[in-house]
């Protein structure tokens, strides 16, 4: 059983760029179909499938990496609320990701968000990670 579903979903992604994998399967549910298509809209996946199967769901994630280098496109994946300790931000303390260059994923009372979209309809809420 796994107590951090979201940890989870960001350390397989890790892992399969580590092993330089095309593909990588995750459990799926709501939340981290809503952080997949978030990866997408960001560019940092190349594409994704939500797969039923007869439990509760696979998602398909393509990875995406860079042609010449073979650099994956996410450096970096940080868990930051976790279990033991929340995290949330009002929308002013919402902190810039590499200097605007990642992104963070918000769970908000409006839905999962990123931290521009979190700031532009201000609303704050736990922020579940950093991407860059």
């Amino acid at each position: 059983m796994v107590t951090d579903p979201i940890a989870d979903f960001l350390t397989r992604i890790r892992n399969a760029q580590m092993a330089g994998h095309r593909v990588v399967d995750i459990p799926a549910s709501n939340l981290k179909k809503r952080m997949t298509e978030i990866l997408y809209r960001q560019g940092y996946i190349l594409k994704y499938k939500f797969e039923d199967d007869s439990k509760q769901g696979v998602i398909k994630i393509a990875l995406k990496y860079d042609a010449d280098t073979k650099q994956p496109a996410i450096q970096s994946l940080e868990r930051v609320s976790r279990p033991g300790l929340r995290q949330y931000a009002k929308p002013a303390e919402i902190r810039r990701v590499k200097n605007g260059l990642g992104v963070a994923i918000l769970s908000t009372s409006k839905g999962v968000m990123t931290d521009k979209e979190a700031k532009a309809q201000n609303v704050g809420g736990e922020v579940l990670c950093y991407i860059y």
